[in-house]
């Protein structure tokens, strides 16, 4: 039988056959979008009896704020919200793994608490999601006292707590957030008064408790590269205009990755706090007046105004021999490379003076308003800003890429109905308009490689639950319960505006971020 013939190469088209390419993400491919949450805001389950008790047990049961109770309820069902973060397109999910439920006690190590932190991470990853998760979100055991954070032997304690923790989260986990916002920590509990301690103008230990943090952020990226080597570690402070209050934070965690002598601090100090007066200018005197206070108070750096007369001197002096300056030594000594791995920020509006309003004002209703300082609700929304903020941090941090750690924007409930914001802004255009800040950042080659949206839902925000964040509302008419919204608190599809603006850019569609016309 004769060999068959090979079969016959098709003679070659003449016409070439088209194959048309998915239309690449304006935010890259490898790009981490997603919603941020916070376990006291969302667990629920904190300060009652038998439940683990944090540094806000002691406001919470004497009455100065309205209490936790259930929050979202994300401990009992975590599956509800990681649901909707998945549906919404999310490929992120930044939560916080509370030390009072790990270690309720002194020396009590909760292994329950522990295994059940794993098993939200684990629900996360198979939906898609991978955890970002953060160590300390503004709290800790009660046992350890309001003012820990004062006290000279924190960092370290705080260090062996994470050295207990990431070991068992780290097969799901590979981005850690330190410590949430140390610049609002030391503000709003030693200077504001608005959380615990709650202790106003307490300016030389509001200095110390920010070296401690900072110090603290130092030894637990040592304890996480221990346990996991090659692991993404970033702390994330709240953008502020005031040098002293945002960006020396960071130049004080890269000092050994710099190469800065210990002896030359001060000196970079002042060059770094130059830069930036440079690249933000105050636009007007009350701007002005806020940033000179923070110069002239700081423990680092030798130009000071207003530091004229005997008062001043005698603030500054105390601010510098109270504050260690160990974060100093701290970053010289690690055994990483840099403190840092990652830019992360929180952008919500930068400008000090923009929070401190006058009494009087005139309120949406024409009444007046005569409270001092300005509501959450009140913040005014910087797309813009935004945008030019990543390209400055960029150009401070050449390497590094950033994390939005946290962006979003506080509506109001009021004795059961929605009240809308003075400024109109309602929240599907806010997402459109910052999602599009980013997606310009990103056109423009700077390295944004994150963006955390807060929040999925409306939570327990720090002592009330009349701020409004979340892309859904919740209904909370049943104390001993809470059910999810379609809509977010002010009847607004702000979840799905969400969803479509991912959905657009990761298909290279612009129009999702343009005004509707």
């Amino acid at each position: 039988m004769p060999e068959a013939e090979p079969p016959r190469k098709a003679a070659p088209s003449r016409t070439r056959a088209r194959t048309r390419r998915a239309p690449a993400s304006l935010l890259g491919e490898e790009f981490s979008i997603g919603v941020a949450t916070s376990g006291y805001q969302v667990e629920g389950g904190f300060n009652g009896a038998g439940e683990p008790h944090n540094n806000w047990s002691g406001w919470e049961n004497t009455g100065r704020v309205t209490r936790s109770g259930v929050a979202c309820d994300f401990w009992r069902r975590p599956e509800e919200s990681l649901d909707r973060a998945a549906a919404l397109g999310c490929n992120t999910f930044r939560l916080s793994v509370e030390w009072a439920r790990l270690e309720p006690a002194p020396g009590r190590h909760d292994a329950a608490a522990l295994e059940r932190y794993a098993e939200i991470l684990s629900l996360c990853v198979a939906r898609g999601m991978e955890p970002m998760v953060t160590l300390h979100h503004f709290t800790h055991p009660w046992w350890l006292g309001e003012e820990f954070w004062l006290r000279p032997g924190s960092p370290d304690a705080f260090a062996r707590h994470v050295a207990r923790v990431v070991p068992a989260l780290a097969p799901y986990c590979r981005r850690w957030v330190t410590i949430n916002e140390p610049n609002i920590v030391m503000l709003m509990g030693w200077i504001q008064g608005a959380h615990p301690p709650g202790r106003r103008m307490a300016v030389s230990d509001a200095f110390c408790v920010l070296d401690n943090l900072l110090t603290a952020h130092v030894l637990a990226a040592e304890a996480i590269e221990g346990a996991q080597a090659g692991a993404d570690v970033t702390l994330n402070t709240s953008s502020s205009s005031v040098y002293e209050h945002d960006r020396m934070l960071v130049d004080l965690l890269e000092l050994g990755a710099r190469g800065v002598d210990p002896s030359d601090v001060d000196g970079y100090i002042d060059e770094r706090r130059a830069v930036h007066d440079a690249t933000f200018p105050p636009r007007h005197a009350g701007e002005a007046a806020i940033r000179r206070f923070f110069a002239a108070v700081s423990p680092y750096g030798t130009v000071h105004e207003p530091g004229r007369g005997p008062a001043w001197a005698r603030l500054r002096g105390l601010s510098r021999r109270r504050t260690p300056r160990r974060v100093v030594s701290a970053a010289h000594a690690s055994a990483r490379p840099r403190a840092l791995d990652a830019i992360g920020f929180d952008w919500y509006d930068p400008v000090a003076s923009h929070a401190i309003r006058l009494p009087g004002r005139r309120r949406p209703d024409g009444g007046l308003d005569w409270s001092f300082g300005r509501a959450l609700w009140d913040v005014e929304p910087h797309p813009d800003g935004l945008r030019s903020w990543c390209a400055t941090e960029a150009a401070l941090h050449p390497g590094l890429p950033l994390w939005i750690v946290e962006n979003g924007m506080s509506t109001r409930v009021l004795d059961g109905r929605a009240v809308a914001r003075a400024d109109g802004m309602d929240r599907v255009r806010y997402v459109r308009e910052h999602l599009g800040a980013v997606a310009h950042a990103v056109a423009a080659g700077i390295p944004v490689r994150a963006y955390l949206h807060w929040s999925l839902a409306d939570n327990y925000e720090w002592g009330t639950y009349e701020p409004r964040f979340g892309l859904y509302g919740m209904d909370r008419s049943d104390p001993g319960a809470v059910r999810w919204l379609d809509t977010d608190a002010q009847g607004d599809d702000a979840a799905g505006e969400f969803a479509r603006v991912v959905a657009g850019l990761r298909g290279g569609d612009r129009t999702v971020v343009e005004p509707p016309g």
